[in-house]
């Protein structure tokens, strides 16, 4: 009767393993890319994924502002939304078409079709900053401090951005043999793969967004102009450098000539920008913290 049961009970665990053997499917989880299908308009995730990260950022960014000595106003973080909006759409996209899809520049149309995903960080973090130099100088604030606390708020934008390129099924990683590989049915392949999009989400969003706040409420780095940018950047690019390995390059371009993705090449500048951010920032004029 024991040498049954434990027949029996080898049985049930080789199935239950087998059963976590098998690679998950993304087809499973029943992911729409589509939020909202009214017929006559449709609102994908993509787009309320941005709008999402925009308004988290903007709510926080008027609680870090609330603090002695903030380097703007709460009107100037209102008007600052317009061009954070304006510059991570028109640069994220501009910069994705050209460092990765030039060839949409033969169709212009293409280039408006957000909805489709392709949209560059790097083009809209340029972007973004491009909106602070404007409104810095059109109100004579202080840009570089400005850019410390953006990049406060930055991480829910990326955070929400990466879950919606999972969503997507997009951007999906390397082929993996890891238990949470993922078959995505887009792939070529139909390899299981590492969903890289969950840990760009995890590490960009999630993680950066975790030491930023401990350096603003906890350290006196929001009184370092430059200190808290340079710890966004460095940690930015040293998260996305590293997923890289795990991500599969655009099938347009692979991996470069110098043995590095686009992404990487991309990154490089911010990793040294941030370093020279970080070690420059006591030397500059603090900010009176009382």
């Amino acid at each position: 009767m024991a040498a049954r049961r434990f027949i029996g009970e080898m049985i049930l665990l080789q199935s239950v393993l087998a059963a976590v053997a098998q690679p998950l499917h993304f087809a499973d989880l029943h992911l729409d890319p589509v939020a909202l299908d009214l017929g006559f308009l449709q609102i994908h995730w993509y787009a309320l994924g941005y709008v999402a990260g925009i308004l988290l950022g903007w709510h926080y960014l008027t609680r870090l502002i609330a603090q002695p000595n903030a380097p703007m106003a709460r009107r100037h973080a209102d008007d600052f939304v317009f061009y954070a909006t304006i510059g991570i759409l028109l640069g994220g996209r501009l910069a994705y078409v050209l460092f990765y899809h030039p060839d949409i520049f033969a169709d212009p149309l293409e280039i408006l079709k957000l909805w489709q995903g392709g949209m560059s960080f790097h083009g809209g973090a340029a972007g973004v900053s491009l909106g602070i130099l404007y409104m810095a100088r059109k109100n004579g604030l202080s840009a570089l401090r400005i850019h410390d606390y953006i990049a406060c708020c930055a991480p829910f934008g990326l955070f929400f951005g990466r879950i919606a390129n999972f969503v997507n099924g997009e951007l999906w990683g390397r082929p993996s043999d890891v238990p949470w590989a993922m078959i995505f049915p887009d792939a070529p392949d139909g390899l299981p793969r590492h969903p890289s999009q969950l840990y760009e989400a995890g590490l960009e969003g999630i993680v950066l967004g975790l030491v930023l706040a401990f350096f603003f409420w906890r350290t006196e780095a929001r009184h370092q102009p430059g200190k808290l940018l340079g710890i966004f950047l460095l940690g930015y690019g040293l998260s996305r450098f590293v997923v890289e390995y795990f991500r599969e390059p655009d099938v347009q371009l692979g991996t470069l000539s110098w043995g590095l993705t686009m992404g990487q090449t991309l990154t490089l500048p911010m990793i040294v920008a941030g370093l020279y951010f970080i070690f420059t920032a006591t030397g500059r004029r603090p900010v009176d913290a009382t």
